[in-house]
């Protein structure tokens, strides 16, 4: 498992990590403050093309962390599914940045800007705060008003390389080399409206680029791993707790988890849809095997108490199912034990008596003949638990979440 990004809470404590976070902080709005960002005339300048340091600032942080995050990624140092990436609301977000950046133009600042220039007793910086906070709450007291709207256009977790289908290295690439290309360009506006000799300016920053490049190019070389690499990794841990039997639960042991209020269980049906029809448990969805890799992202953003419980008919597609999501770091996934096959076993009188090996090491095919699509719509779809008298050994345990959490920039 890929030792980054570090799990500070589990590392530190709450406290230990709140101190770290501080300390980032400090020394992110330090940054800001010496490259002259608390300052709104120099900020309001790059809207007249005089001085154009805001955009080369930010977008050299942006593209310096993105190739240095997917580098990370393609030598198994840090899994990219922990790294927070805001969720696509596209029309609220468009409409979110022309007001953002109205206001920008207007005050001179940006929220985070403001903070600055507030925390070395700027007047305009003070008032623009004031006005962040009279914003934020107008927002909260009327969201309601345009709920539907400020949530429409959802889009989840969506990136460039998933929006054009193009391998993430060509990506990196790309927008290195359109960094570039504005760097340049609003040096050239900066030399026309704000007369500033490009001559005098640092020859490093033409290393930089050139660095830039050449470590963009080594992740184009290196890839990103795929689940396989993934699985690889980790399968000297994950194989065993397999082989031990330590994660196939009980479906009474199921039955019991929906009882839990505590818990958000998911019931993942992996088998086709024409088996699905047949029969599955009630609240169960079905998501193909095939489907499963295209859903980790929307599994990683499920709540910490979240247990997903993978059915199929034997175990067979529901073990590799379980392999794909732990690969993924989806946290608190089990199999259920002997599929649908020992779920009618014990659920259903019609069917054959249970025999471990004849589920657990099965071909995968659906041993029980039905008359129809029936769906959920039979008892054994939702049995009571307190119709039964079954002996199990719990496993599930709880794990501490590591998905992408945080995120978000003033």
């Amino acid at each position: 498992m890929a030792p980054f990004p570090l799990p500070l809470q589990t590392l530190l404590g709450t406290a230990g990590a709140y101190l770290v976070y501080l300390a980032i902080g400090f020394a992110f709005g330090y940054a800001l403050e010496i490259s002259g960002f608390g300052h709104s005339p120099k900020l309001a300048a790059q809207f007249y093309f005089k001085d154009m340091t805001v955009l080369k600032v930010m977008f050299t942080a942006i593209v310096v962390a993105m190739v240095l995050i997917f580098l990370t990624a393609g030598l198994g140092l840090l899994d990219y599914n922990l790294v927070w990436v805001n969720p696509t609301y596209l029309w609220p977000g468009i409409i979110g940045g022309l007001i953002m950046g109205v206001g920008f133009i207007v005050g001179g600042f940006c929220p985070g800007t403001s903070i600055v220039a507030a925390a070395t007793a700027k007047l305009d910086g003070i008032f623009f705060l004031g006005g962040v906070f009279f914003g934020i709450f107008v927002f909260g007291e009327s969201v309601s008003l345009f709920d539907g709207f400020f949530n429409s256009s959802y889009m989840g977790r969506l990136t460039i390389m998933d929006w054009l289908s193009v391998p993430t290295g060509w990506v990196v690439v790309g927008v290195v080399l359109m960094a570039l290309f504005m760097f340049w360009g609003s040096e050239q506006l900066e030399r026309i409206f704000g007369k500033r000799d490009l001559k005098a300016e640092p020859r490093l920053r033409v290393i930089g680029a050139g660095a830039l490049v050449l470590v963009a190019i080594a992740v184009l070389l290196i890839g990103q791993p795929t689940t396989a690499d993934k699985w690889d990794r980790i399968s000297a841990v994950r194989q065993p707790q397999l082989d031990a039997r330590e994660v196939q639960i009980h479906p009474a042991e199921v039955l019991e988890l929906q009882q839990d209020r505590k818990l958000i269980v998911k019931l993942l049906d992996v088998r086709s849809e024409a088996d699905y029809n047949l029969f599955h448990l009630v609240d169960a969805v079905n998501v193909p095997l095939a489907d499963i890799p295209a859903a980790v992202d929307s599994y990683l953003l499920e709540p910490a108490n979240t247990v997903f419980v993978l059915i199929s008919n034997d175990e067979g597609a529901a073990t590799e199912a379980w392999k794909t999501l732990v690969a993924e770091n989806v946290a608190n996934v089990y199999i259920l034990e002997g599929g649908m096959n020992y779920w009618l076993a014990l659920f259903d009188a019609e069917t054959t008596s249970y025999d471990p090996a004849l589920f657990t090491e099965g071909d995968d095919t659906l041993r029980h003949a039905f008359s129809a699509a029936l769906g959920a719509r039979i008892p054994a779809a939702a049995p009571n638990i307190h119709d039964y008298e079954f002996v199990f050994t719990p496993k599930v345990k709880l794990e501490l979440k590591r998905g992408p959490s945080g995120g978000g920039c003033g």
